[in-house]
């Protein structure tokens, strides 16, 4: 069976126009996002009420809720439901509530975004940055404001919006299963300075104390190692459906078939083997931090 793909590419995912000039639908300016803001304006206009006025009662500037209503920016969840209250649009708006939440991930991402709200099990190798479930806010504004293609500042503040949202899997009812292991290079190169690299260590130091996180760090002098090809998301689901996303330049793709994943799943045990102990990567980013 064939690996589901997920998407066109960094391009498309960033709401930019892809190889073919293609915009994914759900990306601001497009889609549900304009639809939800064609429905906005409309009953804002039914309602009597002028952008300044809405967007006093809801503690909105009148900008911001011409850029909803533009399809420039993603309305965030709770002011979809206050919008919708405020403007009696008994449920019109509410409705979009969940494909305009789909809309705030890069296209190649929304489908594991999916997976990963809700899964029991995550674990995930990180070779190129912190992975987003651990980064800080200023951590992943810098990942973001690094991307190239630029991306507009709009873009950016709804990226950093989205990924922080994400851990929101820490404060879940039923606690899922996270490990990470991370190279060590990860650890060391000081994405947005030295200042914001030292609260991130303090951060993963932080969910490291998790009961239900274990973070491991692969170091660089093993002369073995068995994740080589790259990083990768393994899920597994509450039906006991065991998934591994895999994401490289402009592609990502859901392996679902289970010899794929199997081999994936071997590679992360081994990796696991060959990274330091729980304890002793603590130790390591506690060094680090010190260093700092």
């Amino acid at each position: 069976m064939e690996p589901t793909e997920l998407g066109t590419g960094e391009d498309a995912g960033d709401g930019r126009t892809g190889e073919a000039g293609f915009r994914p639908e759900g990306d601001p300016g497009t889609g549900v996002v304009a639809a939800f803001g064609r429905q906005l304006k409309l009953l804002r206009a039914a309602a009597g009420m002028e952008r300044a006025e809405l967007g006093g009662r809801l503690g909105y500037s009148a900008s911001s809720i011409a850029s909803y209503e533009q399809g420039r920016r993603i309305p965030p969840p709770r002011f979809i439901e206050r919008v919708d209250e405020v403007l009696g649009a008994g449920g019109v708006l509410t409705a979009l509530k969940e494909e305009v939440a789909r809309a705030q991930y890069p296209a190649f991402f929304r489908d594991a975004a999916k997976l990963e709200a809700v899964a029991v099990e995550l674990h995930i190798y990180a070779a190129l940055a912190v992975p987003g479930l651990l980064q800080t806010e200023e951590y992943a504004r810098a990942v973001f404001g690094m991307r190239r293609p630029l991306l507009d500042e709009d873009t950016i503040e709804q990226r950093v919006s989205a990924r922080l949202a994400r851990q929101e899997i820490f404060s879940r009812k039923t606690l899922p299963t996270l490990s990470f292991v991370i190279e060590e290079a990860v650890l060391t190169r000081p994405i947005g300075g030295r200042r914001v690299m030292r609260e991130q260590l303090e951060q993963i130091l932080l969910h490291g104390q998790r009961r239900n996180v274990v973070i491991q760090v692969m170091p660089h002098d093993r002369e073995e190692h068995s994740g080589l090809a790259g990083p990768f998301t393994l899920i597994e689901t509450h039906e006991g459906r065991r998934i591994a996303y895999v994401e490289v330049q402009r592609h990502s793709r859901l392996y679902t078939e289970r010899e794929a994943v199997r081999d994936i799943e071997a590679q992360y045990g081994i990796l696991r083997a060959q990274a330091l102990t729980p304890r002793e990567s603590m130790a390591f980013i506690e060094k680090r931090l010190g260093e700092g």
